[in-house]
């Protein structure tokens, strides 16, 4: 027999699996409408806000191995949306024009799309949700 703390358990694990895999699928259409993945997004609204990254330091923020990071950054590349170049030994990444054309088209829309997932809730709410989810992570 399960007991009520477990099946709370089971029932709030279902409730968030819910709300994110909703939230993806909406999130993964919203972005290929724009032509790109969710890991593309995240290179370039990671880049856009510093202006300019060493890929070890992004590949660190994404967490992504060193190979993934580099197959992702050379597609990025292909499509005209960032610029690599060496200083000794580190490989500095930024956003060509195109590429900043994509953050400002995407990158506040997103974000927009985001919040609007939490609307539902008061600020007051929001910040408890977040804090009780900090909670969880540690």
């Amino acid at each position: 027999m399960v007991r009520k703390e477990q099946r709370l358990g089971v029932l709030l694990w279902f409730r968030l699996s819910r709300f994110y895999n909703r939230n993806i699928k909406l999130t993964n259409k919203n972005l290929k409408d724009a032509g790109l993945s969710m890991a593309q997004f995240d290179v370039i609204a990671q880049i856009g806000i510093e202006s300019e990254s060493t890929q070890q330091a992004l590949a660190d923020r994404l967490v992504v191995t060193k190979g993934n990071i580099a197959q992702l950054l050379a597609k990025l590349e292909e499509q005209g949306l960032i610029c690599r170049r060496k200083q000794g030994k580190e490989k500095y990444i930024a956003l060509t024009e195109s590429g900043k054309v994509c953050y400002l088209e995407n990158v506040p829309a997103q974000e927009a799309f985001q919040q609007e997932q939490f609307d539902k809730l008061t600020r007051d709410e929001q910040k408890v949700l977040l804090s009780l989810l900090k909670k969880l992570d540690d």
